[in-house]
This record gives C-alpha cells, sequence and structure tokens, in this order.
C-alpha cells in the first residue's frame, strides 16, 4: 500500500492542474479525501475477492474432505490447509507416520529418574502443526471432544502443556482417520 500511495503522491505533484502554493488547504484536503477514497475502493474490491476465494474454497473442501470439515474447531480455511500440506493422505503408512509428519509425535525426553517425560517436536510441518494446535485450542474452548479429552488428561495428573500436547496427538489421530476416510469415499463412491 505505502508504494500506492506514493506513486498517487508523485503523479499528484507533478499534474499541471496543481499549484505549488503552501497556503492552500483545500487542495491537500481534497487529496487526502481522493486517496482515502481510493483506498476504501481497493479494500473493496479485495474484499470481494477474499469472500470469493473462502466460498470457492469451502464449496471444494465440502466435495474432497466432509468430515474433516465436520470436526468441530476445523472451518474450510483450516481444512484445506490441512488437506493442501498433506498433499495425499494414504502416503502416510499409519497414523504414527501422519502424527510424526505434523511434528507432533511425542519424543522422549528422560534421563535417570525423569522417565515417561515428552517433549514438544520441533521438527515437522509447523503448517500442519498450527492447525492441529487451533483445532486444539478451539475445542478446548468452545467445549467440543477435545475439552474431554483435555479436562481428562488434567485430572490424570498433566500439565496444562502437556494436556495440550496429548490433545494434539489425539487429534492428529482424528484427523488422519477422517481424512482416510473421506479419500476412500472419493476413490470408492460411499458405502
Amino acid at each position: 500500500m505505502p508504494d500506492f500511495c506514493a506513486d498517487k503522491a508523485t503523479s499528484w505533484s507533478s499534474s499541471s492542474e496543481v499549484k505549488h502554493s503552501s497556503g492552500d488547504r483545500s487542495t491537500q484536503d481534497g487529496l487526502l479525501a481522493e486517496f482515502a477514497r481510493d483506498e476504501l475502493d481497493e479494500i473493496g474490491q479485495l474484499s470481494d475477492k477474499i469472500y470469493d476465494l473462502l466460498r470457492r474454497i469451502t464449496m471444494h473442501i465440502k466435495r474432497i474432505a466432509p468430515s474433516l470439515l465436520a470436526l468441530p474447531g476445523c472451518g474450510p480455511l483450516m481444512a484445506a490447509k490441512i488437506v493442501g500440506e498433506t498433499a495425499d493422505v494414504t502416503r502416510f503408512p499409519n497414523e504414527s507416520a501422519f502424527a510424526r509428519f505434523a511434528g507432533v509425535g511425542p519424543i522422549p525426553m528422560w534421563s535417570g529418574s525423569t522417565e515417561g517425560t515428552m517433549r514438544n517436536s520441533t521438527t515437522g510441518n509447523r503448517q500442519i502443526n498450527t492447525a492441529l494446535h487451533r483445532i486444539a485450542l478451539t475445542q478446548i474452548m468452545m467445549g467440543g471432544p477435545g475439552a474431554e479429552y483435555y479436562r481428562k488428561r488434567i485430572d490424570a495428573g498433566d500439565r496444562p502443556a502437556m494436556a495440550r500436547r496429548c490433545l494434539k496427538r489425539h487429534l492428529a489421530r482424528v484427523v488422519y482417520r477422517r481424512m482416510l476416510n473421506d479419500k476412500r469415499t472419493i476413490t470408492n463412491g460411499p458405502t
């Protein structure tokens, strides 16, 4: 946007219609109003494009991943991101491989008497990891199926961070199964 304003200002200042009078406030106000109108028009056009893309993405995702879209906390853009980043869910031999790809597979972090402690993975697909994290937080806040799982982990003595990590791994399993089911449905037809 700054380049757009700079171009407008340059064309305005080189225009033969503009007189170089430092005290003419009405010309400056008119210019600002023109810039504001142009910016609003551009924002309106871009908003229309965004809504059109959202509509098209939603239609496409409803067709190729309806059960993923039915997952609480997973909207059309989140589902599209997961489907797009996964490419083809059948390339993963099992849900553990998918979880590892998403970066939510548990990594042991123990030495001596700290056996059983796990840590976050810094590898894997960060886009899918972020999508799973957002789905997890949405389910925790909105009381979806993930909230029950999260509360159960907290009641079992897990810290909140560990409970969220476990929920993300659980959601990776759910997402994998739903995407696999959608792929089979598309390939073989409804059963």
